[in-house]
């Protein structure tokens, strides 16, 4: 029965480029799961009494109020020092993103893309951590295909400035490493295989993990 079936949350991490996004529609796809992405932010920020321009100007991005505050030359960690000031507005977005994403897990098996979510659900059951990563080359032509104004070299420093947000977002926000392999269950390189290829080699993983969540 539909009802008897765990409920499955993929979490999918990812570098600017690699495919992550396009993996997730996949995904949710072939699984038939529901697939969030950009959705958390315009959700998260009418639960939370916010715009959600607000919320997409600082999706996952560093705190700003900590910006120039910490040096990691250092090697200082700012989450040792973090107090969690709920009026703090980048706080407040984090909450209310990580609220809907517990909410999303208890509804129903989906893929949910970034906002740290593996970190959010590790409490989860069903869970799987993805991250999503591919050869620099790879990801410079997948960004210049969806935007035609850029220029290799704009489109690789595109990628370094997004993916150094991402880092710094994730390593602040959790207690691990943004696309170390010991902070997944699976790292997957687009650049080796096909994204039909790659599903097959996740719902083989999925059913020996978690038998009878997909069909």
């Amino acid at each position: 029965m539909e009802n008897d079936k765990p409920k499955v949350v993929i979490t999918i991490g990812r570098q600017f480029g690699s495919g992550g996004r396009e993996l997730g529609m996949h995904l949710a796809e072939a699984f038939g799961f529901k697939y969030y992405d950009k959705e958390l932010l315009s959700e998260a920020a009418k639960r939370a009494g916010m715009s959600p321009e607000f919320f997409e100007k600082n999706d996952e991005r560093f705190p700003t109020f900590l910006n120039g505050l910490f040096s990691f030359a250092f090697g200082m960690n700012p989450s040792n020092f973090y107090a969690g000031s709920t009026s703090i507005s980048d706080d407040n977005i984090y909450k209310a993103q990580s609220d809907f994403i517990h909410s999303l897990a208890d509804n129903g098996s989906c893929v949910i893309v970034g906002r740290s979510s593996d970190y959010v659900l590790r409490d989860h059951p069903h869970t799987l951590n993805i991250f999503v990563h591919a050869h620099m080359d790879d990801c410079v032509d997948r960004i210049m295909r969806r935007d035609s104004s850029l220029t290799p070299e704009k489109a690789r420093a595109k990628a370094e400035k997004v993916n150094r947000l991402r880092s710094n977002y994730y390593n602040f926000y959790t207690d691990k490493t943004w696309g170390a392999a010991g902070s997944y269950d699976l790292t997957i390189n687009t650049s080796l295989l096909s994204m039909p290829q790659i599903v097959e080699v996740i719902r083989t993983y999925l059913n020996q993990r978690f038998p009878g969540a997909i069909d």
